[in-house]
């Protein structure tokens, strides 16, 4: 589909009709000063709280409006959806809101807390089917139910009246924000976010950079964009589970390419060291994808000097059984946690000589475990080793080679960090 038939289908119109038609159901959310991040980055941060939604996502947004506008004969046999999780909630109000029957298709790797945020939300009105391990492969598999029972499909991003939707977030950061915005940084997951914010402030706020946000793992927007040309990704990393997306969507494509002023990559480790800081210096509780706007700001550092920023926080559906993990991917992109395999001599004292004669006065044994040993001489086992500081990570391998213990660093070997760890 071309720009200009985009434009025929798709106009800031919609945007402006959708805030009308979602007006009486979706609560506005605040758009809220940062003090801490202003003054670290030496600008006006300004945090959208999508976070705060009654779904804890901006979903509902798009979600509500497409089904608001569905007929009778659209509705016959009920709806059907895939998502990673947000779409399911704001599908599955929707449903209930509207006494309507939903089906949703999730991934089985979806956090146990958003399907519960699934089934209370939507109460008897839907039915919940965990398959695969990515939205792509629940989507597929909606896909083919929806034919299969001729239900009419809500797509979570690759939709008009969805991206229309989600365009409403800009709605009200622009009648709320007292400043000219110079930079807006909002997640691209399948595109429906930065879309609908996008077409919006392109029209009633021209000047303002839209920088988009995709995780590591996932960047299939940037990819797309970079090759002119909706691309699939081959493999993704689905720990950003909100956006990791193999493949976006045509119409978010179509409007991205044009409106997008710069997409930055952010790793999944910096996601997880920015979301604990959200929690531990603000008290704001997000999920990975809510965390990637402001991930971001540090890449940015120079250029926002002195501006007005906008960060959305996308949503805040966290289950509190990833946070271990979270605090692992965080330690080691901050390069505060090490594995290795180290060949113990197995001779008395061998252990005791290493925890004093090699570990430094901060260090700290985070993982211990002895594998099977492969001779007489040696026992290999498997070493976690939390650093006080990045800057002891060197002094500390100095003292293992001076102390002559052989040893493999797992960290720099990608294959036997995922078998080991």
């Amino acid at each position: 589909m071309s720009q200009q038939i985009d434009k025929k289908v798709f106009n800031v119109e919609d945007i402006i009709i959708a805030s009308h038609t979602i007006k009486d159901e979706i609560s506005p959310t605040p758009l809220q000063y940062n003090h801490l991040l202003s003054e670290r980055y030496d600008c006006h941060v300004y945090l959208k709280r999508e976070d705060l939604q009654s779904v804890r996502s901006f979903k509902i947004r798009g979600a509500y409006n497409r089904i608001k506008k569905l007929n009778k004969d659209e509705l016959q046999n009920g709806i059907i959806c895939a998502s990673a999780g947000n779409h399911a909630q704001g599908v599955a109000y929707s449903c209930h809101l509207l006494n309507i029957n939903g089906k949703i298709f999730m991934p089985s790797t979806t956090p146990k807390q958003k399907v519960n945020q699934v089934k209370f939300w939507g109460k008897d009105s839907v039915e919940i089917v965990l398959t695969g391990d990515t939205f792509d492969d629940a989507y597929e598999k909606a896909m083919e139910c929806s034919q299969a029972e001729n239900r009419t499909f809500i797509h979570p991003f690759d939709d008009f009246d969805v991206i229309a939707g989600q365009g409403t977030v800009a709605v009200e950061l622009l009648n709320d924000c007292p400043e000219k915005i110079d930079y807006l940084f909002a997640a691209i997951g399948g595109g429906g976010l930065i879309a609908g914010v996008g077409t919006y402030l392109r029209h009633f706020s021209p000047t303002t950079k839209l920088i988009g946000v995709e995780p590591q793992g996932a960047p299939g927007m940037k990819e797309s964009i970079l090759k002119g040309e909706v691309t699939s990704l081959k493999d993704i990393d689905p720990f950003v589970d909100g956006a990791a997306v193999k493949t976006v969507g045509s119409k978010t494509f179509t409007i991205c390419k044009e409106i997008v002023d710069d997409i930055i990559v952010v790793p999944e480790g910096k996601v997880c060291t920015t979301l604990l800081s959200l929690y531990n210096e603000n008290a704001i509780v997000v999920e990975p994808t809510g965390a990637l706007s402001i991930s971001a700001l540090d890449t940015y550092t120079d250029k926002i000097k002195g501006k007005t920023v906008v960060c959305i926080i996308s949503g805040g559906n966290n289950d509190i059984g990833r946070m271990q993990e979270i605090k692992e991917r965080s330690k080691l992109y901050e390069g505060l946690q090490h594995y290795f395999i180290v060949q113990f001599p197995q001779r008395p004292g061998a252990l005791r000589e290493f925890l004093f004669d090699v570990l430094g006065p901060n260090d700290d044994i985070s993982y211990f475990e002895y594998t099977k040993k492969n001779n007489r001489e040696t026992g290999p086992a498997l070493v976690g080793i939390e650093l006080k500081d990045k800057e002891d990570y060197l002094p500390l391998i100095e003292r293992i080679k001076a102390k002559g213990f052989l040893h493999r660093e797992v960290n720099k070997d990608s294959t036997l960090f995922q078998m080991l760890v």
